[in-house]
């Protein structure tokens, strides 16, 4: 059995290696390395995938999200509203662009953020909502939206980690995450479900007067040179990366089948597990089915129930097998965001699934000895 990691991103490389090498070695031959045609051929080849009207590549998903509130033109001070558990870049450009980050809890099934504490949260200074698709499961997009045309209020898909998933309404019609809210932001960070070989992001929107002002303030506020029409960054996809992005687009429906193929032979080990908690779709999915679509597993994570988690980490490390705590500090705990305002009465899920949640490897490359072996020690290790 070959040896197990958390992200195989050299075995992903060698299955592509020809076609990226030979698309890189074009962008050397050009030397056209900032917004060059790799750039502008990757943006149009995306928004035909996503189904959007506008894609504006930018040099991180930090950036993306951030450069999205801009956009929109949100003061200090306005509130917007974001899910407690997940990585802190959501929460760090709200702060750096001094509005007021309020974190709510999160659905104990989904991992998502919790739409009854949504509503509890909205003031008169509420401007705007950031659901976060985490571990590559859509958030409940519907709900969401219906909130916000309520209120009056933004949304602004963080999609980080949900490229390439399908948000199913009600109706049945479907939609890619990140093509619903006004805007939203995604990562091209190496391990992500469509990731690049450096840094990258991107920001998605069908309005075409936001996309403007986007596409300005990527570029220092220009769109002329020399002439600065609103206050901008410097943040841009490079070429070389816009070129390994495009050719990985081509494969990232198989990457995300793949990873759904492993989630379904993990679900299928774990299943009838008593201190497992196994991660499923939608509220009303019972699991992944062969039509599922809605979760790409940019994470494949589990709960602990029975207080062994810790020590699960411990066991897999000392047996070859890494894995992952995503996140173990709420970000309603960590030093940099806490606030008098919250009470943790009102974070009852994203306080236990710090204590319990664990992630296994997931990517492209997984095989049936490796999942085999990841599966009969985490079940050994929790039963003993």
């Amino acid at each position: 059995m070959k040896k197990i990691q958390m992200v195989d991103l050299k075995g992903q490389y060698n299955q592509i290696k020809d076609a990226v090498d030979a698309s890189v070695l074009e962008v050397l031959d050009s030397t056209a390395y900032i917004n060059g045609p790799k750039v502008h051929e990757f943006q149009k080849n995306l928004e035909q995938y996503l189904g959007v009207k506008h894609v504006i590549p930018c040099a991180n998903g930090t950036d993306a999200l951030q450069i999205a509130m801009m956009g929109l033109g949100l003061k200090p001070g306005d509130e917007v509203i974001t899910a407690d558990f997940t990585f802190a870049a959501t929460v760090e450009v709200i702060a750096l662009l001094q509005l007021t980050p309020v974190l709510v809890d999160v659905n104990e099934t989904t991992f998502n953020i919790d739409i009854e504490a949504i509503k509890k949260a909205i003031t008169p200074k509420t401007k705007a909502i950031v659901p976060v698709h985490l571990f590559g499961l859509c958030a409940n997009m519907e709900a969401i939206m219906e909130i916000a045309e309520e209120h009056d209020l933004y949304v602004i898909e963080d999609n980080a980690q949900g490229i390439g998933a399908n948000y199913t309404y009600s109706d049945g019609k479907k939609a890619k995450s990140g093509t619903i809210g006004h805007v939203a932001s995604t990562s091209f960070f190496p391990s992500k479900n469509l990731g690049c070989y450096g840094d990258g992001g991107a920001i998605f929107t069908n309005d075409d007067d936001l996309a403007h002002t986007i596409r300005g303030i990527v570029n220092h506020g220009m769109y002329e040179r020399y002439h600065h029409d609103v206050v901008g960054v410097n943040s841009r996809l490079d070429s070389v990366q816009a070129a390994i992005l495009d050719i990985k687009l081509k494969q990232l429906n198989t990457y995300n089948k793949r990873r759904q193929d492993a989630a379904r032979a993990y679900n299928k080990a774990f299943k009838d597990q008593e201190h497992i908690v196994i991660p499923i779709g939608r509220d009303v999915c019972s699991g992944i089915c062969d039509t599922c679509d809605c979760h790409v597993f940019h994470q494949y994570t589990l709960r602990i129930l029975n207080g062994t988690r810790d020590g699960l980490v411990k066991h897999l490390n000392e047996n070859g097998i890494p894995c992952g705590v995503y996140y173990p500090i709420p970000l309603h705990l960590q030093k940099a965001y806490k606030d008098s305002r919250y009470n943790e009465a009102d974070f009852p899920v994203t306080n236990q699934l710090a204590k319990e949640v664990i992630s296994l490897p997931m990517h492209t490359e997984l095989d049936d000895d490796q999942i085999e072996f990841i599966t009969t020690t985490v079940i050994s290790f929790v039963n003993a």
